[in-house]
């Protein structure tokens, strides 16, 4: 995957960019982490000192009292510095954690308005179980990436350069002799880099399929139970799971076929310098202080040799997460205010016209819409008729900018809807559907979602508006009840009457109704129907509906047929032309009561 041509940014560029307010902390952070790793030259060094020392005592016939001075000060000068050593280190961990989790916060509020903010396309795209899991795991990983990969990738090659130099004051050639190793260890990562990369590509798609089919699941129960497929869901996410476990396991063995020769290595270099240290030491070229300086700072050179596989599989689990991350964080959405978008933020007249629309989904082979032509004078009642599939709530969804046609042009108010901006074309909008979302929260807050400072007098008022009072009146607690994720524990017809008062209570200038009363009794819609004719506020509505005592009071009924109107009148004058509508009239009234109406 070319990042230069999918982002504007490389990985590391927006991992920057997100660290904005704490980049100083974080330099702070790297600077530490050399400096501590510099200081593990101290014991080393000062241990070679002292035993220099001695053989000095020892050689020269020196008294050890006469050196008391050079040997505490030795002494001192070793737990002086490894106590400071042990302040910065904490003072770093504490330095990346917050750098870390500052970015995280500030990704994590950037993502979830990013989504918010996303056209209908988007989500048809990205299921649920994805999106969280990549606000969730994958920014863990990136959290990780902050607070651990890199320090440790600063932190191995600060010891690693800082032991080889040192090593490089002792004695070059014992230095070239215990470093010559280290090029295998770079091709063995570098081979290992290019196996483990598409498979943490694959393992984060394995985890968001696991994460969709358990959100699904969960808040699917109810069909779960229905149908008694307890088990066979159980055996479904079973399946997947065991897939996501079998590729991690594979995505660990890839390390584990590689470890062998690192480890391999890096145990070779004590014995490297036993054999060649020993040499020398025989040889005279090295004294013994030399000796014991290479012998406690050899784990130098083997540990980030042995860490830089680690180092590796963790970057690239970043690099998979931070893919999926960045894909949602530069996306952009097709539907935006236009640059001279109009701001209206007045009440709307409410007149509603299509000209010659016609719209087809992009993943579709056959337009839904097919120039429909049609005008909803404000104040007006149009209710929108026809078969399962003939385009009615692709047709509504035109008029909020939910989608845009492919031809043709929506206006509202004589203005295209495209030309306003967004949030107040939305906002002049009340829209209520057949399949209703209701939050965690009371049955007062999901009524007030869209207007907050209602009081509970107006909250009240809506509900009767929608007839739900009676019901809400019924609840233990009234409008302080709970409902349940999604409305658990209201009735399909309950949860359309809130929906309704939620869609009511902003007070629209054109109110969309999707199949709003389906799930609602005879004498309840008869209510409502009463309640939506005598509104306080003037309003455009405009009703998706299957039943005829719906239609029968509208001003005007348009009938849907393969994506065209194929008829438009009152409902006296298409039971008079005789047509599909005058069909369905019998087909719900039966034939005496056609002619009565």
């Amino acid at each position: 995957m070319d990042m230069k041509q999918l982002y504007p940014k490389s990985r590391l560029g927006w991992l920057w960019e997100n660290m904005e307010g704490k980049r100083g902390l974080f330099i702070f952070a790297l600077f530490g982490t050399a400096l501590y790793n510099v200081l593990q030259l101290v014991v080393p060094h000062f241990s070679g000192k002292l035993v220099k020392l001695f053989q000095r005592v020892e050689s020269e016939g020196l008294s050890l009292t006469e050196n008391a001075d050079t040997f505490y000060r030795l002494i001192f000068l070793m737990v002086g510095l490894t106590l400071f050593r042990v302040i910065v280190v904490y003072l770093d961990c504490m330095a990346y954690e917050r750098v870390s989790q500052g970015a995280l916060f500030r990704i994590r509020n950037f993502l979830y308005d990013k989504i918010q903010r996303q056209d209908m396309k988007f989500y048809s795209t990205y299921r649920t179980g994805d999106l969280m899991t990549r606000v969730t795991g994958d920014l863990d990983a990136v959290r990780h990436n902050i607070a651990w990969v890199i320090r440790c990738i600063v932190e191995s090659l600060t010891l690693y350069l800082s032991a080889a130099v040192y090593f490089f004051t002792i004695d070059w050639l014992l230095a070239l002799c215990v470093l010559s190793l280290s090029p295998f260890i770079f091709l063995i990562v570098f081979r290992f880099r290019r196996k483990v990369a598409p498979m943490h590509k694959a393992l984060r798609e394995k985890l968001a399929g696991m994460n969709t089919d358990a959100q699904e699941n969960i808040s699917g129960n109810r069909v779960v139970k229905a149908f008694a497929r307890e088990e066979y869901e159980k055996e479904h996410f079973d399946k997947t799971n065991r897939d996501y476990r079998d590729t991690n396991i594979r995505t660990q063995k890839v390390w584990l076929k590689f470890f062998p020769f690192v480890e391999f290595i890096a145990n070779a270099l004590p014995v490297i310098l036993l054999l060649v240290g020993g040499m020398f030491i025989i040889g005279g070229r090295i004294d013994m202080g030399d000796y014991v300086a290479f012998s406690l700072l050899i784990w130098a050179i083997a540990n980030p040799m042995r860490m830089m596989g680690n180092i590796m599989n963790e970057f690239q689990r970043f690099s998979a997460a931070s893919d999926k991350i960045m894909e949602i964080y530069y996306s952009e959405a097709e539907i935006v205010d236009h640059p001279d978008a109009i701001a209206h933020p007045q009440r709307f007249e409410g007149r509603v016209e299509f000209d010659h629309v016609s719209f087809q989904y992009e993943d579709g082979k056959l337009p839904v819409l097919r120039d429909i032509t049609f005008t909803a004078e404000p104040g007006e009642t149009v209710a929108i008729i026809g078969e399962t599939g003939c385009g009615k709530t692709s047709l509504i969804q035109m008029i909020p900018r939910f989608y845009e046609p492919n031809s043709g042009s929506v206006r509202v108010d004589g203005i295209p809807v495209e030309n306003y901006k967004l949030t107040d074309l939305r906002k002049n909008i009340g829209l209520a559907t057949q399949d209703v979302l209701l939050y965690s929260d009371t049955i007062e807050g999901n009524i007030s979602y869209g207007a907050m400072a209602l009081t509970a007098e107006e909250v009240e008022k809506y509900a009767r508006y929608s007839a739900a009072s009676d019901f809400i009146h019924r609840m233990p607690e009234g409008y302080d009840t709970i409902v349940g994720e999604r409305g658990v524990g209201l009735s399909g017809g309950q949860k359309q009457r809130i929906s309704l008062a939620r869609a009511l209570a902003i007070k629209p200038s054109i109110l969309i109704l999707d199949d709003t009363t389906s799930a609602v009794d005879m004498e309840t819609e008869k209510q409502i129907q009463h309640s939506l004719r005598n509104l306080d506020f003037p309003c455009t509505k405009i009703i998706i509906a299957q039943r005829i005592s719906t239609t029968k009071f509208c001003d005007k009924i348009l009938v849907l047929k393969d994506g065209r109107i194929l008829e438009s009148g009152n409902h006296r004058e298409l039971v008079a032309a005789g047509g599909y509508y005058a069909e369905l009239v019998k087909l719900q009234l039966g034939e005496s009561l056609v002619s009565a109406s």
